[in-house]
């Protein structure tokens, strides 16, 4: 064997990160991984350049890159890897990903056109799909045949309100090994924002909804970073279950992700708030990543402990590694990974969670505390 080299399973154990000697093969026959020499006894031997790679394709891997865009990304030539050159690269494949993207939106919406009817859609649904078969699209008359049978099955929802329930059915993937509460929470938001695709970036460690019902059932602080999301709240069964509500940057003006981020980061005062929330509330980041940011600190630091935190916050670069850091804290969590997030979602979570504990009482009790206009 050759001195200085690694057989496959010397080099999965320097790489790290997973690493398995199938993914090693998988990725020869990709050509993310050039061929390797072999030795006299047919091993495949690699070198120190073999492993810098793979801990390339792992990182990538790691932060969300699929196989063939970071293919794509290693065929820079090292001679030509500048930043320049790199975020040129960068922003070429980003366009081309969004293109796709875009094409199979409007596929998808189609399909969700059809498959996310509620029962009383579904019948003249039937029909429409009957006679979608036995239509000639290539001529003038079908393609007119075809416009009448959208506009037909379209008609439809003027005749009852929508059960967005029984539309889902046909559109979420299997969330059978999922709890009843878990499979409630994800349905309100993928509601919330009306895009199915929502569920595979929807992330809750193992113990946030015993940790969520247990908080909230005692009466637990609720803490929010800004009015627009404690807005959002069910302040009914909130109130009914003893949990008051403290908003973070409590400032009325402040509506908009932009000015919650700038203003924590010139207010002192709201950082040093958040260093003193009460031990076992629950904090809810809908907007401002860095409010993530400098939670995700204070636990690390032993300096709060929230029952359960509920990280959204939106964002392009800070968002991502905000709701990064909080999945490493070791503490329940509820968020929802890249970019996507918003006020509207975290406030969607809380009140899903809250519905699974207490039916709305038929009362506005929770406005005796509003002064009059």
């Amino acid at each position: 064997m050759n001195a200085g080299c690694l057989t496959i399973k010397e080099l999965t154990d320097a790489v790290g990160g997973g690493l398995t000697p199938r993914m090693v093969r998988h990725y020869h026959q990709l050509g993310l991984l050039p061929q390797p020499v072999r030795s006299r006894s047919n091993y495949r031997l690699y070198t120190k350049k073999d492993v810098l790679r793979l801990q390339r394709i792992v990182a990538l891997k790691q932060q969300g890159f699929q196989l063939n865009h970071i293919r794509q990304i290693l065929e820079v030539e090292p001679e030509a890897d500048t930043t320049v050159n790199l975020m040129g690269q960068l922003q070429q494949q980003y366009r081309a990903v969004m293109q796709q993207i875009s094409q199979l939106r409007q596929t998808a919406s189609a399909l969700e056109g059809l498959l996310g009817r509620d029962r009383h859609c579904q019948i003249i649904q039937a029909e429409v799909l009957a006679q979608l078969k036995l239509l000639d699209v290539e001529t003038q008359a079908g393609l007119g045949g075809l416009e009448n049978l959208w506009s037909g099955l379209d008609a439809e929802i003027h005749t009852h309100s929508e059960a967005f329930t029984e539309s889902l059915q046909g559109l979420l993937p299997d969330l059978s090994h999922r709890s009843e509460i878990e499979q409630h929470l994800i349905s309100q938001l993928v509601l919330a924002c009306g895009d199915v695709s929502l569920v595979s970036f929807i992330k809750l460690s193992r113990d946030a909804i015993a940790a969520s019902r247990k908080a909230l059932s005692s009466g637990c602080q609720i803490v929010v970073d800004t009015q627009t999301v404690a807005a959002a709240l069910d302040q009914t069964r909130l109130l009914h279950l003893g949990c008051r509500i403290e908003t973070l940057i409590d400032n009325p003006h402040i509506t908009t992700a932009t000015e919650a981020e700038l203003a924590f980061w010139q207010h002192r005062e709201w950082r040093e708030k958040l260093q003193q929330v009460s031990q076992g509330c629950v904090l809810v980041v809908g907007y401002a990543p860095s409010v993530l940011l400098e939670a995700s600190i204070a636990i690390a630091n032993q300096k709060i402990q929230p029952a359960l935190v509920i990280g959204m916050p939106i964002g392009f670069s800070h968002a991502p590694a905000a709701k990064r850091q909080l999945m490493q804290q070791g503490i329940p969590y509820i968020t929802v990974e890249g970019t996507l997030g918003g006020g509207a979602l975290a406030a969607t979570a809380l009140n899903a969670l809250v519905e699974s504990l207490i039916d709305k009482p038929d009362c506005h009790c929770y406005l005796k505390d509003v002064e009059p206009l």
